[in-house]
């Protein structure tokens, strides 16, 4: 996260793309993370899955994006869909080398130290003393007699604790949290994501948190990137998506929240057909493609904008 002089961060090897990022008009040209077109693709028994297909979205240090998805991208890093992931980036390898954390081994855990010596030429005494350390950060107690337990004798909101400590071990500038708070009830989930936000405090790092929930994002994230069907459906601030979502589909996702002032047996709102439902006449394979709604708020939809709010103002928002 901290930076360091004379060495090569993830600036000198990002994508950019000038058309697209005047476009954005979110954020300056100096953007920390710039990703244009991202298109990852695998084949199935049923055909060639585009898990995900023209993706752009740009991120400064000390920002977090919210990516709500489902799980399918994961695949784009070669990986079950099953477990939760968090990646550290310090900017001092490839992205090549840049070690996936799901849950611990069931060997032992201090791969954190292992972790830790990858991308610093210390002892392992040295890297034993900073493993510790980061395991008090995240809040592990005890950590010098914990950091040689096995993983079964942690609860599974100390796994992910270790997990972040992991992760966060080389002082990353770049941390990736996909489904961070996967299966934890909603006391730990909130820990989680009160310590992504004061250690990204602390050492001005770029945070993106992929989830299906944008409650999870509701306070973390500065901005929200929507997607669906592998594309990317609205982005803007995340006061902006909560408080004026443009797209039938976040409309959904919006609905689909719990809420404890709903009455019992309340249905959900059911999300809205790809491309081609109530678009006058749209193809399903005609693809919208990201516009911009109001300053900072774009929105990828056929529909026009005064059906949209309709659909919003009438339908959806009174149900919430």
């Amino acid at each position: 996260m901290r930076e360091r002089e004379g060495q090569p961060g993830l600036r000198d090897r990002q994508v950019t793309d000038a058309t697209a990022a005047a476009a954005s008009g979110l954020r300056p040209p100096s953007s920390f993370l710039e990703v244009s077109d991202l298109r990852v693709a695998f084949p199935t028994a049923d055909g060639v899955v585009k898990a995900v297909d023209g993706l752009s979205f740009r991120l400064d240090r000390g920002r977090t994006i919210g990516i709500s998805c489902v799980p399918p991208t994961r695949s784009s890093r070669g990986m079950e869909p099953s477990r939760p992931k968090v990646y550290g980036c310090s900017g001092r390898r490839k992205m090549s080398s840049v070690r996936p954390y799901s849950a611990p081994r069931p060997a032992y855990m201090t791969q954190i130290i292992e972790a830790y010596r990858i991308h610093n030429d210390v002892t392992r005494s040295v890297a034993r003393k900073h493993a510790i350390e980061m395991l008090r950060r995240v809040g592990i107690p005890q950590p010098a007699s914990r950091v040689d337990d096995y993983p079964h004798q942690f609860s599974g909101g100390m796994r992910q604790r270790a997990m972040i400590a992991m992760a966060l071990s080389c002082d990353p500038d770049l941390l990736i949290a996909d489904e961070p708070t996967t299966a934890l009830d909603v006391t730990v989930q909130a820990q989680i994501l009160d310590l992504i936000r004061d250690l990204q405090s602390e050492f001005n790092s770029a945070v993106i948190i992929i989830t299906h929930d944008l409650g999870v994002v509701a306070e973390l994230a500065d901005d929200i990137l929507v997607m669906y069907a592998g594309r990317g459906a609205e982005y803007g601030r995340t006061e902006d998506i909560f408080r004026r979502p443009e797209h039938p589909y976040t409309f959904g996702l919006l609905g689909s929240m719990p809420r404890l002032d709903r009455v019992g047996g309340t249905q959900l709102i059911p999300i809205r057909c790809r491309y081609a439902e109530r678009n006058d006449g749209a193809s399903e394979r005609d693809v919208p493609q990201m516009l911009e709604a109001e300053p900072g708020h774009q929105v990828a939809c056929h529909l026009p904008r005064q059906v949209r709010r309709q659909i919003w103002d009438t339908e959806i928002a009174p149900m919430l």
